[in-house]
């Protein structure tokens, strides 16, 4: 590989080539990655962390399904339940193309020989999880698909050593820093840094795929891994594609308190039940027929109430109990064994023979890099000069815009992005527990499989040449760094972006704390910019690294309070007090918009620019699920 350090010039220097780059070595990348090698492509994954370290490990409850192996189920159960999970702001043909893929995905996990727990039949184990049900809201189903609660890791080993099989060629610890644009606009691949030798290199590729992971570290306290930093997010915003939907933020109801580790929605999934003080099992109140197995928006909401009103357990009233003593110790130990060692070493509880203190805790974004079906990324062919106007009329289940003759699904030549970094959108507003994996597994497969065409139809063996200044940017930011003599300590900065975004993004958010989280953001703009490096060392100098990450924490954190300030509803996990249940509008719960605000946020870097493009409404090959209060 073809290495400079930042002084040079890129003119002397070689660089490698490669059909497909793919940036992340988690869930959705494997998948990717394996699906080319098996194609024969030449397949670089950079990856942050050794594959199998990768987020994706941290998965733990399952891998959503319409297998029926534990009750009768289908795929159209699994369709209506993740569109109302979403709060109508899913695109309702890409939630029916991954709902009905499925089964699929799932056997052919099998196949390669992920370890399903199983039944005594021999079929694969299926659990129930929060919003997933039959009969279209009925009753409770069993469709997450487990490897007791470490289905992340067993997803990731499986795929793994299915990628080494194939020989997919890995560059471990290689962190990606800018993505190539020509003047067409078209992405030839990215420059990237080698964390062992602090070089920067030149990964060129026919084909560029972002499965970088979510930006959970945005946030003071996450269940997030600290490699979470929203990279593929700061390089795409920096390049001019615009981010969608990025004030939906997931709050899992169960992050162990004070800690931030998530604890799976198995644990309600196998029976685990939360009280308030007075041992009430209270999401009877909130959600009379899934109880605390409803969405995961909805339950935070709930247990955040109950603390506001005084509630709360322990000696602040700060926290929730999630008591799974009923269930036994036999049973714990089989189905939740990495539950019971969390609550030893995170709260110093047997959760065999106590309840455990827990609080939501931000866990997923919804939003991301807009893309289709395919994985292709998709942008506005025009920047808009008309204001998007969206509305549904509730009497005549018409969905209707003034977009016609607009496209806002122009693909990006060359571009690719996969798994938590992108939005379909098939998660919408909220995302249903387990519905992530089976993000990963089918829209890795599914950009996979357009990838290959894309390179043998599109490209034979040329490339494309490179711009000459394919390496201003990237050496531009470095030097920035190695040059700078004062300034502030990257992780002050990094605290002082999540500070602003945990006290103005939380579960509950009103309009004049997003217009000042929205002023205190921008403001920090010159310290962002004015971060000192001590060390100005190039082996393993993770300090540079943490450096380099703050761009893109900022960049999500301006995308999340823009795209949160302005928008005047309640929908999903975005929950703005002023609008909670309008006199205008009470016949949806929560605020709800439909007349107006049944559309999906755009957000320019360049300019902060907000623009809205349409919720794809009609499937491919069945009825639409037409908008009503979400009730569970």
């Amino acid at each position: 590989m073809g290495a400079i350090t930042p002084k040079e010039d890129y003119t002397n220097i070689p660089h490698e080539t490669f059909d497909a780059v793919i940036v992340g070595g988690g869930g959705s990348g494997m998948r990717a990655s394996y699906q080319l090698a098996q194609a024969g492509l030449k397949v670089a994954v950079l990856t942050k962390v050794f594959p199998t370290r990768s987020h994706t490990v941290a998965a733990q409850g399952g891998i959503g399904a319409s297998l029926g192996n534990m009750q009768e189920d289908n795929w159209h159960y699994h369709f209506y339940d993740t569109v109302k999970g979403s709060d109508w702001l899913g695109d309702q043909d890409a939630i029916e193309f991954m709902t009905r893929e499925a089964p699929q995905v799932v056997y052919e996990l099998e196949h390669l020989g992920m370890p399903f727990d199983r039944n005594a039949d021999g079929t694969i184990y299926q659990r129930p999880f929060g919003g997933h049900s039959a009969n279209y809201g009925e009753k409770a189903v069993p469709r997450a698909c487990a490897a007791a609660d470490r289905t992340g890791h067993a997803l990731l080993h499986t795929l793994y050593q299915s990628n080494v099989k194939m020989g997919t060629q890995f560059f471990v610890e290689w962190i990606a820093l800018d993505l190539i644009r020509n003047e067409a606009g078209d992405v030839l691949g990215v420059t990237a840094i080698d964390q062992e030798t602090g070089k920067i290199a030149v990964f060129q590729a026919k084909a560029t795929l972002f499965a970088t992971g979510g930006a959970g570290r945005v946030y003071r306290a996450s269940t997030n891994a600290y490699i979470n930093t929203g990279d593929g997010l700061g390089m795409a915003a920096r390049a001019g594609i615009p981010l969608q939907d990025m004030e939906f933020w997931q709050f899992h109801p169960t992050g162990v308190a004070g800690a931030g580790v998530l604890l799976t929605e198995g644990c309600r999934g196998e029976g685990a039940i939360l009280r308030n003080d007075a041992g009430e099992p209270f999401m009877e109140r909130y959600a009379p027929t899934l109880k605390d197995l409803a969405p995961r928006d909805f339950v935070s909401r709930s247990m955040d109430q109950e603390i506001k009103e005084g509630r709360g357990c322990g000696p602040k009233k700060d926290y929730i109990l999630l008591d799974m003593t009923h269930l036994g110790a036999e049973t714990i130990m089989k189905r939740l064994p990495s539950v019971f060692e969390i609550g030893k070493k995170f709260a110093n509880v047997d959760i065999t023979k106590e309840p455990i203190p827990v609080v939501p805790t931000i866990h997923y974004q919804m939003g991301g890099i807009p893309t289709n079906i395919h994985g292709q990324v998709v942008v506005p062919e025009s920047r808009e000069t008309e204001a998007l106007v969206a509305h549904y009329n509730k009497d005549t289940d018409v969905y209707s815009t003034n977009a016609e003759g607009r496209n806002f699904t122009k693909p990006v030549k060359g571009f690719y992005a996969i798994g938590e970094c992108s939005c379909v959108s098939v998660h919408g507003a909220n995302r249903l527990g387990t519905n992530s994996l089976l993000d990963l597994v089918v829209f890795g497969k599914a950009a996979g499989e357009h990838i290959i065409d894309y390179v043998t139809k599109h490209h034979g063996d040329e490339y494309q040449p490179l711009p000459t200044t394919v390496l201003e940017q990237t050496i531009a930011r470095i030097r920035q760094l190695d040059d700078s003599t004062s300034g502030e300590n990257a992780q002050e900065v990094a605290d002082a972006i999540r500070d602003i975004v945990q006290d103005h993004a939380g579960v509950f958010r009103t309009s004049a704390l997003l217009e000042e989280g929205v002023k205190q953001i921008l403001a920090i703009e010159p310290r962002v910019r004015n971060i000192h490096l001590k060390d100005k060392s190039k082996v393993f100098n993770t300090a540079r690294i943490e450096a380099l990450e703050v761009e893109n924490l900022y960049e999500v954190a301006k995308a999340t309070l823009i795209s949160a300030a302005a928008r005047k509803e309640c929908r999903g996990a975005h929950t703005v007090v002023d609008f909670e249940e309008s006199p205008d509008h009470a016949e949806y719960p929560y605020g709800r918009r439909d007349d107006e605000w049944m559309k999906h946020t755009l957000w320019f870097s360049s300019d902060n620019h907000l623009e809205y493009k349409p919720v794809r409404y009609k499937p491919l090959s069945v009825d639409a699920i037409p908008p009503k209060p979400r009730t569970f």
